[in-house]
């Protein structure tokens, strides 16, 4: 599937389709069955050329097996149970004895790091009732035994496959672009947002609710720092996420040609 946007826009890596799929394509990157991992690494090698797949029992974390449509059961097995979870993303379990207790079996399969989050927590939430209130306005997919497939939209076949979501990785230039083309055939000019998220949540699970209004608008993502850390190393620090519900994306594409896209600050910003 060739795109207009990338061939103007010209971004350093493919943009990745997100689809469903009920089988996993020969070849895919995976992790192990139950062994920790950041869906966003998995993310970072379709940008690169690759093609990923990820399940119920591959998401790596929990954080994953929600943000990508796997239900929302991973609170409840959480060591210590959901209340230590909220404490985790706030001000963390050492002041909790359900926590302190939770955090001796947490130390088998973590590292020092993760443990010290655990303990002292990762204080992207002022407190644990705001944590709750967060998850239960969070939307839910269970998308059952299927796969997510991340892969570059280049190989996405014509007539064959049909992304529910297309991610850019995009520098500043390009994802003011971005925004621009998102509002161009647009009353309000509210068509982009940044909702705080995990990593995967922009990319899944927000995007996938977006799909599902009648004017779907785009997610900005990777503002989440737990995700950057992973992939910074990879991709560079220069990129956010800039993730379409396929419905936007096609509107997006029909509006490229005849745009600010083909006038002079355009060309002028960016030396071509």
């Amino acid at each position: 599937m060739q795109s207009k946007i990338q061939q103007i826009l010209k971004p350093k890596y493919n943009p990745v389709a997100i689809l469903w799929s009920d089988q996993k394509p020969d070849g895919a990157l995976q992790f192990a069955k139950n062994r920790w991992g950041c869906v966003m690494s998995l993310f970072a090698q379709a940008a690169k050329g690759k093609t990923a797949a990820i399940n119920r029992e591959t998401a790596g974390c929990g954080g994953g097996e929600i943000g990508l449509g796997f239900g929302r059961s991973y609170h409840e097995r959480y060591p210590g149970g959901i209340e230590c979870f909220y404490r985790f993303l706030s001000s963390g379990n050492a002041d909790s004895e359900a926590g302190r207790s939770a955090a001796e079996n947490y130390r088998r399969y973590n590292h020092a790091s993760g443990v010290d989050d655990f303990l002292q927590g990762e204080r992207y939430i002022k407190t644990p009732e705001l944590v709750k209130k967060r998850i239960d306005k969070m939307p839910t997919f269970d998308l059952g035994d299927k796969y997510v497939i991340f892969k570059p939209l280049q190989n996405v076949e014509d007539n064959k496959e049909t992304p529910e979501i297309v991610v850019f990785l995009a520098n500043p230039e390009q994802l003011s672009a971005l925004v621009v083309l998102a509002n161009y055939a647009c009353e309000d000019g509210e068509n982009v947002i940044i909702p705080f998220g995990a990593g995967c949540h922009n990319i899944g699970i927000l995007a996938y609710q977006e799909a599902k209004r009648e004017k779907p608008r785009a997610v900005i993502g990777l503002t989440d720092l737990s995700a950057r850390l992973q992939v910074v190393n990879s991709l560079g620090r220069e990129f956010l996420t800039f993730a379409m519900p396929y419905k936007l994306y096609q509107e997006m594409e029909s509006n490229a040609n005849g745009s600010f896209l083909n006038r002079n600050t355009w060309r002028e910003l960016t030396g071509e």
